[in-house]
C-alpha cells in the first residue's frame, strides 16, 4: 500500500484471513490448527482468531468421553496461533521464518468450552521488542470472558 507520494504506508487493516491463507502463514495443520480465520486484523495491534468449535474434533474422545470439553491449553495455543498469524504478516510474511511460544503468563480459565459454542480469540499488542512480541488475549463465547492470558512470541529464521 502507497500514499499519494508514493511511499510506503503503514499497514492500518488487513482485514479477514480466511483458511486458505491461514494454512500459506502458519505451519500448523489438523488436528493441531486451532484456527478457522482471523478477523478485524489491524496490523500486529488487534486481532480476532475465530475457532467452531465441533463434536468430532479428537481431543473430544478423552477430554472427556460423555461431557466434552474444550482443553484449557488448546485455547492458550489458539490465542498464540492468533498472534502468530498477525506477527508473521506484519513482518512481511512466512517465508523463512516461524514464530516460537515464549511465554504464558497471567492465564485464567473462566468458563467451560463446549463443542457447539464458537471461540473468539481478542488479540491486543502489549509490547513488541525487536523480533519479540508479547500479546494480552482473551477469549469470549457468546460475549462472556472464557479464557485469558498474556502470551510471547519470537519470529526466527526457519
Amino acid at each position: 500500500m502507497t500514499d499519494i507520494e508514493g511511499a510506503e504506508a503503514p499497514v492500518t487493516s488487513i482485514g479477514i484471513v480466511g483458511i486458505q491463507k491461514l494454512l500459506s502463514t502458519l505451519p500448523h495443520r489438523y488436528p493441531f490448527l486451532l484456527i478457522d480465520k482471523v478477523v478485524d486484523i489491524r496490523a500486529d495491534e488487534f486481532g480476532i482468531g475465530i475457532k467452531n468449535v465441533t463434536a468430532n474434533e479428537p481431543q473430544f474422545m478423552g477430554h472427556f468421553p460423555g461431557n466434552p470439553i474444550m482443553p484449557g491449553v488448546l485455547m492458550i495455543e489458539g490465542m498464540a496461533q492468533t498472534g502468530g498469524v498477525m506477527a508473521i504478516l506484519n513482518a512481511g510474511g512466512s517465508a523463512g521464518k516461524v514464530v516460537y511460544f515464549m511465554t504464558i503468563d497471567k492465564a485464567k480459565f473462566r468458563k467451560p468450552v463446549i463443542p457447539g459454542d464458537r471461540i473468539e480469540y481478542h488479540m491486543t499488542k502489549i509490547a513488541k521488542k525487536r523480533n519479540m512480541w508479547f500479546y494480552r488475549g482473551e477469549a469470549f463465547v457468546d460475549g462472556k470472558l472464557v479464557v485469558e492470558a498474556e502470551l510471547s512470541a519470537v519470529l526466527a529464521d526457519a
